[in-house]
């Protein structure tokens, strides 16, 4: 059995497009949402119900469990789909990987092209939040609920205005609670959003400056920078981490050729 770290929208749907294919896959998140999203995403849509079995692992796992699990389970194969910035779920991974001498390949979603003039890439959340204090008082974030912090707490956001958009569960809105943000200060909305959207919520919310990651066209990162570009605001863009992956696939095909060559050398 291959073990698929899923906790995104592309890694729930390459799990789609293995179980159609045949392949038994035991899927890892790490939150009762996501366990939702994955069941509902490896449903199928009615005409391509999935073949292959399904196992789902819902709850975090560091180096050591993971190793345990993969022992326990006889896990011959790992793909890692966690998201992009999600940096010690990757490294967890790829060292069990390494005790166990199981295969690893990285699933890395494509970066947006950055053409827009008025983006500032950063590479750490403290720094997005001082470049996002010089640039207005007005600050909307599209960073996720558990960073808020690095900025709700940063001295240099003193007198400044957070806007958050973050996920619409109780988990989410408890964080944003214990960061200090009032209810009007959070959009909790279910993205990717379209431009359109964007661009009303941006003007809607009279932001000064927006705050994201490269998280790829599934992560909706070129709508935001579309939308941001047609009201002339300026966007604190987060840079992704670099790790130094053994293998990588940039397609779910790529993903199937794979595994279909670890069949054949086991």
């Amino acid at each position: 059995m291959m073990f698929l770290i899923a906790g995104t929208q592309d890694g729930r749907e390459l799990c789609q497009f293995l179980l159609q294919r045949g392949v038994d896959v035991t899927a890892s998140v790490t939150t009762k949402y996501g366990e939702q999203l994955l069941s509902a995403q490896a449903d199928g849509d009615g005409r391509n119900v999935p073949a292959g079995r399904l196992v789902i692992q819902d709850r975090p796992l560091d180096e050591a469990e993971l190793a345990a699990y993969w022992q326990a389970h006889r896990i011959t194969a790992v793909v890692d789909a966690s998201h992009p910035y999600a940096v010690n779920v990757s490294v967890h991974a790829m060292q069990a990987c390494q005790l166990l001498d199981i295969p690893y390949l990285r699933y890395e979603r494509d970066i947006t092209e950055l053409s827009y003039p008025k983006i500032f890439v950063v590479h750490s959340f403290e720094e997005a939040a001082q470049r996002a204090a010089e640039l207005g008082a007005r600050v909307f974030l599209t960073t996720g609920s558990h960073t808020l912090r690095s900025f709700t707490d940063a001295p240099c956001m003193k007198g400044k205005t957070i806007l958050a958009r973050v996920l619409p569960t109780a988990e989410v809105l408890k964080l944003c609670e214990d960061a200090g943000l009032r209810p009007k200060q959070i959009l909790a909305m279910q993205g990717p959003f379209s431009e359109a959207m964007n661009r009303v919520q941006f003007a809607d919310y009279r932001a000064d400056v927006i705050v994201t990651k490269n998280s790829g066209q599934i992560g909706g990162t070129d709508t935001k920078l579309a939308a941001a570009e047609a009201l002339g605001l300026p966007v604190v863009l987060i840079d992704r981490p670099k790790l130094d992956y053994q293998a990588v696939a940039h397609r779910y095909p790529e993903v199937m050729e794979w595994l279909g060559q670890q069949n054949q050398e086991a």
